[in-house]
């Protein structure tokens, strides 16, 4: 005998099943409630994380599971964000025939849904075009400018575990929605009645459809662009973590004069499986070892990673002192440090315009610019804050996001970086010096500016509320052995920032600890940043300085969020 409670549940779930197009989700939902009804308390938890709440549409868009019910991505939430999206765009004055341009990568049921979308679309009077296969997100940023769509949208979990998929939303601009659209369009998803009451077509109706091959030939060409005259001598090792960035990259490298890459043959096709990595995200523990493990056997002067859609870079680079052909010893260099060779590169090859990062990026990037006359600007965590800023020349975030190309693309683009950062290494070799050469003397001139994170992977994601609570009620006063300063509550916002659920921390030692919950995962993350000056030139005493801070700024933290 079931409980109200659970028969509230069933309720849901037999309506969910009245109007789910997905015979594999229905199967699997069918399986649970019959399992529910019998009393099995593992089906009831179950049913009750699947109904008891919704995946609720943010600046994010939609990520979540797999699966049958509100609380999952499946067909169903799919179609109801497409419902609700075309309303908002109609509402916002979007004639009819208007483009929408629609993207996937290689995840499981991406294209499902990326049709669901062009389908819903269509059936509003708006002109799908969906790209060609699975592609990089930054394909599809530059694909909405290209094809002056008023909107677009990509299927995509980007650096997620396997059984996760997503849905991220862009204006007309190339840049991702932030408020208030986010809650205007979520408004009007909950608004979608039944599923029968949402009108769909056949995208060639509308003389939309599937692309052919220019639209990526058009974003290769503005990559190739980039990249100027100079050394070409290179080798180079890649992995595109079984995601879709492959293809795109060693396009753009081999056409720009490269030599083919190196790619590691186990992670080299897309596979939604990631069967070779825990998390198929190059920051995470073990996911570039394979990658590793093969410029060690063959030569490399450089690894480079993408993440799954390609919109995301990783570099690492020998040891300095040894020979990673040699010895397998390699470094894996810190999205901060990327993002400030990216920006040297830039500056001293005269870009003008704005230098952007988040707040929760090295400080790095401001110094740098003020040294060339630049102006720089500090925006919310995202991309969705750095890639709408006026004149905006380059943009980057230490989670490994770089925007080197804006005018093209305004966001993050692991594929140009790419091309950007082996043409740098080229000359650099060429010249008898390397990255980390550069990095050094970056050092020398503005300080060494060394950060790290602390970042705490949750399965119940009351333990990030609670750890926010702790600090916000028992503030630090001490980080580092340093006192702290200052103590700001992002939630407060401030004229320079819109709210957001953060702290941020100052000690009277230059040291910087800026704690949030992250935005896609069920994460608490905690940056650190320290700056040590470089005496008399010697770099390697100013890391082991800052290594020593920054492992104290770890243990503080740590024991006053409680985590």
């Amino acid at each position: 005998m079931t409980t109200p409670e659970v028969d509230v549940l069933l309720s849901r779930a037999h309506g969910w099943l009245s109007e789910d197009p997905d015979p594999e989700t229905r199967a699997e939902l069918e399986k649970v409630a019959t399992a529910a009804e019998s009393g099995d308390a593992a089906a009831v938890a179950d049913l009750t994380d699947r109904f008891h709440g919704t995946l609720e549409f943010g600046t994010a868009g939609l990520r979540g599971a797999l699966g049958a019910g509100p609380n999952r991505m499946n067909r169903v939430v799919v179609t109801r964000a497409a419902a609700g999206l075309a309303a908002y765009l109609l509402d916002q004055g979007a004639e009819p025939g208007a483009a929408v341009a629609i993207g996937y990568d290689a995840r499981y049921n991406s294209e499902v849904f990326a049709r669901d979308t062009a389908e819903v679309m269509a059936g509003a009077g708006l002109r799908p075009l969906l790209l060609p296969r699975p592609l990089p997100t930054p394909v599809l940023a530059f694909a909405i400018r290209e094809l002056d769509a008023v909107a677009g949208v990509m299927v995509t979990a980007s650096h997620n575990p396997p059984q996760d998929n997503g849905y991220k939303v862009y204006l007309g601009d190339g840049s991702q929605i932030v408020p208030p659209a986010d809650a205007e369009i979520a408004a009007r998803i909950k608004a979608v009645g039944h599923l029968t009451s949402v009108v769909r077509a056949e995208p060639e109706s509308t003389g939309g459809g599937v692309l052919g091959e220019e639209v990526l030939d058009a974003y290769l060409r503005t990559v190739e662009a980039l990249a100027g005259d100079g050394p070409r001598d290179l080798t180079i090792v890649y992995t595109p973590l079984h995601g879709v960035g492959a293809s795109p990259l060693l396009r753009a490298l081999t056409e720009a004069g490269f030599p083919a890459p190196r790619v590691v043959e186990q992670q080299e096709q897309p596979d939604p499986a990631f069967p070779t990595v825990a998390f198929p995200n190059p920051e995470e523990p073990g996911a570039m070892d394979l990658a590793l493990d093969l410029a060690a056997l063959s030569g490399a002067d450089i690894v480079i990673a993408n993440d799954p859609d390609a919109d995301r870079c990783a570099v690492a680079v020998p040891v300095a002192g040894g020979d990673g052909a040699e010895d397998g010893t390699w470094r894996m260099l810190r999205g901060d440090e990327v993002g400030a060779l990216l920006a040297d590169h830039l500056l001293r090859s005269g870009r003008t315009g704005v230098y952007a990062t988040s707040i929760v990026s090295s400080s790095l990037l401001g110094r740098l610019a003020a040294a060339h006359g630049q102006p720089f600007a500090e925006t919310l965590t995202g991309f969705k804050w750095i890639g709408r800023l006026p004149d905006l020349a380059y943009g980057y975030e230490e989670a490994l996001g770089y925007c080197v190309d804006p005018d093209h693309v305004a966001d993050k683009d692991g594929v140009s970086a790419a091309l950007l950062l082996c043409e740098m290494a080229a000359s650099a070799k060429a010249a008898g010096r390397t990255l980390q050469d550069r990095l050094d003397e970056i050092a020398v001139e503005h300080g060494l500016h060394a950060t790290d994170q602390l970042s705490v992977r949750v399965s119940d994601l009351g333990e990030i509320a609670a750890a926010m609570a702790r600090l916000r009620a028992t503030p630090p006063t001490t980080l580092g052995g340093e006192p702290v300063t200052t103590t700001d509550d992002l939630n407060e916002g401030s004229a320079e920032l819109p709210p957001t659920d953060g702290l941020r921390y100052r000690t009277d030692g230059g040291s910087r600890v800026i704690v949030r919950p992250s935005g896609t995962e069920p994460k608490l993350k905690c940056y650190l940043e320290v700056v040590v000056p470089v005496t008399d030139g010697d770099v390697a005493a100013a890391r082991s300085v800052a290594a020593e801070r920054l492992a104290a700024l770890r243990a503080d933290i740590a024991a006053a969020a409680g985590i």
